[in-house]
């Protein structure tokens, strides 16, 4: 059994975190933590009978306490980065699906891992379905260079772009490298009508109720288009991606940044 604490045990992505590791026969929790912690046995918040481990306020006293093997940090952009060193430094394997980490707080990440020989897992996204789509739009693009993203969230997420997004055009640019895309002498009248742009990329954000996690990828070619679009419609979704991860981390070399790289 590979020993699974959970951090942002009391929001909706952390619950779903749990549920998955205590379902999964390989897996076993043996910790949580929320910064908001009202020490509740984790069966509270799973809708099952207690099961001995109470969600606790402090990341590195409930390390020591249950000497888990992986963190599972599904939290805030202003508090992940903290997270992870503590688990690092207390040789505990981070899977990460907090987004908002910048290119810096990545090689931060990798150098530690490095110095102090920790594996960990950054997904900007744990769903399998985004993942194909991320696949097949670095496929397309080269035969569709002109390319621009939309991506729909619930009014709730904090960064914008996605950390989705911003791996789709990462690996678009793989396939076509940076080009300018629209008519060059292209005015907004109305600023950032035209969304961000990376690499000449553009990207859309969209946030709404009712939203959970979408993204289409338009390409546009000579008399047509294509269309990639994934949608994830419930939280569990990211489950199998979690639980694969949790599995994955304690025999890869190093930072794995990317679902995809682990489904070889």
């Amino acid at each position: 059994m590979i020993r699974v604490l959970v951090c942002g045990a009391y929001g909706k992505m952390g619950r779903e975190v749990l549920k998955a590791v205590h379902k999964d026969e390989h897996l076993s929790v043996v910790g949580a933590v929320d910064v908001k912690s009202e020490f509740s046995d984790v069966g509270d918040l799973i809708g099952t009978s207690k099961i001995g481990v109470v969600v606790g306020s402090d990341l590195e006293t409930v390390i020591q306490e249950t000497r888990p093997q992986v963190l599972v940090d599904f939290t805030r952009p202003e508090s992940v980065m903290n997270n992870l060193q503590i688990a690092i430094r207390n040789g505990v394997c981070p899977v990460v699906g907090t987004t908002g980490l910048s290119e810096a707080d990545v090689a931060a990440v990798k150098q530690l891992c490095k110095e102090r020989h920790v594996n960990a897992i950054i997904a900007p996204n744990f769903s399998l379905g985004a993942i194909l789509m991320m696949r097949l739009a670095k496929e397309a693009a080269s035969v569709f260079p002109h390319v621009e993203i939309i991506e729909l969230h619930h009014d709730q997420k904090l960064d914008a772009p996605s950390g989705t997004a911003l791996r789709t055009a990462e690996l678009i640019m793989e396939t076509r490298g940076q080009m300018r895309q629209g008519h060059p002498q292209e005015v907004e009248k109305l600023a950032g009508a035209r969304g961000g742009e990376t690499g000449g990329i553009r990207i859309h954000s969209v946030r709404l109720p009712g939203y959970v996690a979408h993204q289409e990828v338009i390409f546009g070619g000579l008399g047509q288009t294509l269309t990639i679009r994934h949608d994830s419609v419930s939280r569990e979704s990211f489950m199998p991606g979690v639980v694969l991860a949790c599995k994955k981390v304690l025999t890869v070399d190093g930072l794995v940044f990317g679902l995809e790289n682990i489904l070889e």
